[in-house]
């Protein structure tokens, strides 16, 4: 039994490896990054990848947040623009995480960095 869950930061999390619905993933997807496993069971996915464009541009990953720092990577070295609903997203990595260009955040990523903030703080 396949088990898709998209995330705000365009994750996809996909269990029992069912290549049709990968593919059909994977082509409607702008900018994205995948874990897969083969059993629910699991704490560690089989692959992490990303994918741009419709495209598996980057499989076998360690973690997540390298994924993540890999595909923003993509984003500025491919000089793309940030999909327009991972814009704050894609803000605070930038200005708040990786301290690149650390001018004033927007209105929308002060509260997406404050959210964030009181996320990590009740864990």
């Amino acid at each position: 039994d396949l088990q898709i869950r998209l995330t705000q930061i365009t994750g996809v999390s996909l269990q029992g490896h069912d290549n049709t619905v990968f593919e059909d993933y994977a082509e409607e997807t702008t900018v994205g990054i995948f874990t897969s496993r083969r059993h629910e069971a699991q704490s560690k996915p089989d692959d992490i990848g990303i994918i741009l464009e419709g495209q598996v541009v980057i499989q076998e990953l360690d973690n997540v947040p390298l994924a993540i720092s890999l595909l923003f990577g993509l984003l500025y070295a491919l000089n793309m623009d940030y999909p327009p609903q991972l814009r704050y997203f894609f803000e605070v990595v930038q200005k708040v995480i990786m301290e690149l260009d650390g001018g004033v955040l927007s209105r929308k990523a002060q509260v997406l960095k404050i959210d964030s903030m009181n996320i990590f703080m009740k864990v």
